[in-house]
């Protein structure tokens, strides 16, 4: 809003300058332990996610790249695991928080106890997480900015580390981290110039979606939210019009084409309509399209990622005037 940046941007703007480098040494870094983790699931068949915040988003996003390996993974958040638990036997889980201090991370191994299947993900190897579960730990320390965006791309590599050890071809994945793509945002952040809200939605890609919902909420303050393109198209349809920014996330991979059908309804509701688009297909007419080389799985979480970060950051920038710093939050929630 003024030409002056804001203190909480700056701060985000230098964990987002080095998340790549981050990435990578984090990978490399995370060899054995991954290894370990791998030979748990491969033993086990099922594993949990577990998570709170922009953690929970990294274990959504994660979820359908495990099935597609066979591990029966499911993301919940940690609130309701320790309000409604899942059963333990027989699964993996895998605990996240980048600060590894949060208040439902201690409450749950205060009251489980842990178990020789658990393991933890954080960026912080002297935490809380780290002491009491083995765990993958990314590189570069604590993320201090308050918005998720390194913690995001570190936590994906780690995953990406577990992933290889099953059997997945890192390369492409790795390629992008290695070589990132800059598409221009700005007729995307034009489009949504004149909107209240936005609602965010993917099919195979909705962890990425969900994630990008809560750094635009966190920033911009305003009630920004995702839906699961199937849930979009039951019901909520009726909110989207010429207030309402739609932003959408097709990869190159079998729900492809259900994203597109979204999006040319979405357009014919009057909505703005922002594609971030991995797919190769055709670009949809009415839609701003955010183009990247054609890429499934992680390879197009890591090229996306870091476009989707400039643009709720400048969505935010635009809106709130002290945007990054929070007013009614903390960087670690110790609370429940």
């Amino acid at each position: 809003m003024g030409t002056k940046r804001p203190a909480g941007l700056i701060a985000i703007d230098h964990e987002m300058a080095r998340q790549h480098a981050d990435a990578l040494a984090s990978y490399a870094g995370a060899t054995q332990t991954a290894q370990t983790i791998a030979a748990s699931l491969k033993k086990n068949g099922s594993l949990l996610l577990l998570g709170m915040g922009g953690s929970h988003a990294v274990g959504r996003a994660v979820e359908p790249l495990y099935r597609a390996l066979g591990i029966d993974a499911i993301a919940l958040p940690l609130s309701e695991q320790l309000g409604q638990p899942l059963s333990l036997e027989g699964r993996t889980v895998l605990m996240t928080s980048q600060s590894g201090e949060s208040a439902e991370v201690v409450r749950w191994f205060d009251e489980t106890g842990g178990g020789s299947d658990t393991f933890g993900l954080t960026l912080e190897a002297g935490s809380f997480l780290a002491r009491t579960a083995p765990s993958l730990i990314g590189a570069g320390g604590t993320e201090l900015a308050f918005a998720a965006t390194r913690s995001l791309t570190v936590s994906f590599a780690l995953h990406l580390a577990v992933l290889a050890a099953l059997g997945e071809d890192p390369a492409t994945a790795l390629a992008a981290l290695t070589f990132p793509e800059t598409p221009d945002i700005d007729a995307a952040l034009a489009a949504l110039d004149g909107v209240a809200t936005v609602v965010t939605s993917g099919r195979r890609l909705q962890g990425l979606a969900e994630a990008l919902a809560l750094g635009l909420t966190e920033l911009s303050r305003r009630p920004c939210f995702s839906l699961e393109g199937g849930q979009l198209r039951h019901g909520p349809m009726e909110m989207l019009g010429s207030t309402i920014g739609v932003v959408l996330f097709r990869g190159q991979d079998s729900t492809a084409g259900l994203v597109t059908a979204m999006a040319v309804s979405a357009v014919e509701t009057g909505a703005p309509v922002i594609i971030f688009d991995a797919s190769g297909k055709e670009p949809v007419a009415g839609a701003v399209t955010i183009g990247f080389k054609a890429a499934a799985g992680l390879a197009a979480i890591f090229a996306m990622l870091p476009v989707a970060q400039r643009f709720m950051i400048a969505f935010a920038d635009a809106r709130v005037e002290n945007a990054g710093t929070p007013v009614r939050s903390t960087k670690i929630t110790r609370s429940e």
